[in-house]
């Protein structure tokens, strides 16, 4: 196995040291904790511009065409900085998502504005039972015409203080394995949301859903068989956050 990195992961990583160590110094960090959004919409911008938020989606998506090793280099250059930005929640939570399991439709229809950072997005997963399997799932989305209607509370959700679109992991079958992601417009009638007071300062949220309509067509994946997806999913993370 190779474990040097390439040339162009190499002048990825020189590129992204210079601008954070110029963008992102610890004073920046500090500032950001105090901040009510948590991440500076301009240098979001210019990560945009750079190809960042769509490193590892295909080109014809508006992506960079990168590898997964690609972001990881990234990832680690993101750490080394302590980066506060909706990036880990945008690209690696949702957009890899997205792009493994949506619909061609949903690709099309996300991906580009995630990747022109237009678009933030975040991953509501966990629950106040604090498990990690499918029972611990009770938020629930039940059918009503062309739509769900998700009701229940989600913990721990990164930048849902800012987030324009939320999957959420939802039950929609009383068996244990019953589960299926909806992609939910963060601004949907019914969803409130709470900073939660953290040591770190980032922005970590309580998100309660009220009643939210999801149209059918927000189903990412498939209806009732999202629990392997969701395990997938928490796996690729667990490998970018030891890389971050």
């Amino acid at each position: 196995m190779n474990l040097v990195l390439s040339e162009e992961q190499e002048m990825l990583k020189k590129a992204a040291r210079d601008l954070l160590e110029e963008r992102c110094p610890k004073s920046f960090v500090k500032q950001m904790e105090q901040d009510d959004k948590g991440y500076s919409p301009e240098l979001w911008e210019e990560m945009a511009n750079l190809g960042w938020i769509g490193l590892v989606f295909p080109e014809e998506y508006s992506g960079s065409g990168m590898s997964f090793l690609d972001l990881s280099v990234l990832l680690e250059e993101m750490g080394r900085a302590c980066l506060p930005a909706p990036f880990f929640s945008t690209l690696v939570l949702s957009g890899l998502s997205i792009l493994d399991i949506g619909s061609e439709e949903q690709k099309r229809q996300y991906l580009p504005e995630i990747a022109s950072g237009k678009a933030i997005f975040s991953l509501a997963l966990i629950e106040p039972e604090l498990g990690h399997e499918p029972k611990a799932i009770a938020v629930e989305a039940s059918p009503d015409g062309n739509a769900y209607v998700v009701n229940g509370t989600k913990l721990f959700v990164p930048y849902a203080n800012i987030a324009d679109c939320l999957l959420c992991v939802a039950r929609t079958s009383k068996q244990e394995q019953g589960i299926t992601i909806f992609l939910v417009d963060a601004k949907s009638p019914g969803i409130k949301y709470t900073t939660l007071e953290t040591m770190a300062h980032d922005k970590l949220c309580e998100v309660v859903f009220d009643q939210v309509r999801v149209p059918k067509e927000n189903i990412l994946g498939q209806l009732d068989k999202g629990w392997p997806e969701v395990e997938k999913l928490v796996k690729r993370s667990n490998v970018a956050k030891c890389c971050e």
